[in-house]
């Protein structure tokens, strides 16, 4: 898919402002995409809205298919007459920044309070509409909601960690497993309803004023999920479900030592001889809750960096070979002409590149990478091409102020003679200079647009914990922030079309 040229602003849901100690789907959503309308920008990109496992990374999930519960609006609750505004009244004071323990307690405790209110007294219109939901996404639905309400039983602790018979999804432990846990898996799929609710009305929204949400396809999912509980033969796992290999990359601009993310890596062969039906579903799945998706770690589908499970960091792995071409063929064959672009950072290959290249699939720019070396980087805005996808930086950078404090000399001599700035408002020079680009479409972390430092940083990779907490200030979207940001898109020719 080519992308027209145009703009968007990076923003992860959690870090709008809201009531609620995270931000959600609820009225600030609805706001975000008013800013985004009025100032022209044509994309609003978001980070995986799965459910996350420690850590609380988008990117290490309990499903690559459901919607984490903590996104729902407590406010529109009480519109649908699912709870009460005293329900409301007992939340603690939240802090600047996510508490995402806190946050996801209140929440599970509000929708305990819904699905009570459902099954006591509701219409006929919303039990149809939740029944209608179920079936539709039954393929995914049921066997997601009886997992977490098997951790749930278990103390949390990882399906590989449940006695065998449920670990092995033997038939007989599963029909009772799904008849004593009833309830529970009833209340796992009414959360779903209402999270997938709530964003359909959201993504609608922004759709009918025009504009595109990009989401984000992590390569991996992990250990510890209903994906790999459900699809044990499609990793590479030994029989007692513990993994032989596990994913993450060799040592690169983020990290000396590579960075060990943990996850199974997936028997491609498997995969292949199954028809690559679970991506295909996946990408289906994915592509009706979103406009467009960014597909992370693409280098992972021309090649795996698959480390051994016992050591501690990536340094001994070994790149694998992946039948990419393979499964995009069938994706192409199945799905069409699908809206993707390729986080194809860290160590492009020709066998990469090509994979990208046959498919047309557009790449990505990131301006902070452009610094310190020749003319021949890349990531220089002279040598973009339309076909491609620039960013000031992504979640795991720096916001582009902490990154100008953190230059060594050499870069940052080349960066101010590149830009021609003193550096005093760097963060407008970046965007300027990349809305200049011949990239068909430029993101910008939301946290660039607004100057911050590094208080406002989304994730430092291989550090884990401390991230994927920031949140925006209720007022900090000012006037003058707007009417700059339209001019600048105006100026290089990338205000959305038919913006207002």
């Amino acid at each position: 898919m080519r992308f027209e040229r145009g703009s968007g602003i990076l923003l992860h849901p959690t870090s709008l402002p809201s009531g609620f100690g995270i931000g959600d789907f609820g009225k600030e959503a609805f706001r975000f995409v008013d800013f985004l309308v009025e100032a022209g920008v044509a994309h609003w990109q978001i980070l995986p809205l799965s459910p996350p496992g420690q850590g609380n990374s988008p990117y290490s999930a309990y499903s690559a298919f459901a919607i984490d519960p903590i996104y729902i609006s407590p406010a529109k609750l009480v519109e649908a007459n699912l709870i009460t505004d005293d329900a409301l009244a007992n939340s603690s004071p939240w802090s600047d920044r996510v508490d995402f323990d806190a946050v996801r307690g209140f929440k599970d405790g509000l929708i305990r309070i819904a699905f009570d209110t459902f099954q006591a007294d509701i219409s006929l219109e919303l039990r149809g509409e939740f029944e209608a939901f179920s079936g539709e996404h039954s393929w995914w639905l049921d066997d997601y909601a009886l997992f977490r309400a098997l951790k749930s039983e278990y103390g949390e602790r990882a399906w590989f960690d449940w006695e065998s018979s449920l670990k092995l999804r033997q038939p007989d432990a599963i029909a009772t497993a799904r008849t004593d846990l009833a309830d529970n898996v009833g209340r796992e799929k009414f959360a779903q309803f209402l999270a997938f609710s709530q964003w359909s009305d959201l993504k609608k929204y922004a759709n009918a004023k025009g504009i595109a949400i990009i989401g984000d396809i992590p390569i991996f999912v992990a250990l510890d999920s209903a994906d790999v509980w459900c699809n044990r033969d499609e990793f590479k796992l030994n029989d007692d479900g513990s993994p032989r290999v596990v994913s993450g990359v060799p040592p690169d601009y983020f990290s000396p030592t590579g960075q060990k993310w943990g996850n199974p890596i997936y028997d491609w062969e498997a995969m292949r001889h199954k028809g690559f039906g679970w991506w295909t579903a996946r990408i289906s799945h994915t592509l009706r809750l979103v406009d467009a998706v960014r597909l992370d770690h693409f280098i992972g589908f021309a090649r795996n960096w698959e480390i051994p499970r016992t050591d501690e960091t990536a340094v001994n792995g070994e790149w694998v070979d992946v039948p990419g071409h393979a499964l995009f063929s069938t994706l192409r064959h199945r799905l069409g002409d699908i809206a993707v672009f390729a986080e194809d950072l860290g160590e492009v290959t020709e066998a990469v590149e090509k994979l990208r290249d046959d498919f047309g699939i557009p790449g990505m720019r990131v301006l902070q990478f452009a610094f310190g070396g020749d003319a021949g980087n890349l990531h220089l805005p002279h040598n973009y091409i339309p076909n491609s996808l620039a960013y000031t930086g992504t979640h795991d950078n720096a916001t582009t102020v902490e990154w100008w404090k953190g230059l060594d000399k050499n870069a940052r001599a080349h960066a101010k003679n590149y830009l021609k700035t003193t550096g005093r408002e760097i963060h407008w020079e970046m965007i300027r200079t990349a809305f200049a680009s011949v990239a068909d479409t430029v993101i910008i972390p939301m946290q660039d647009i607004l100057g911050l430092d590094a208080k406002a940083r989304m994730n430092t990779p291989s550090v884990g914990h401390g991230n994927w907490g920031w949140r925006m200030a209720d007022n900090a979207i000012t006037e003058e922030i707007k009417q700059r940001l339209r001019d600048l898109l105006t100026l290089c020719g990338r205000v959305r079309r038919g913006g207002s």
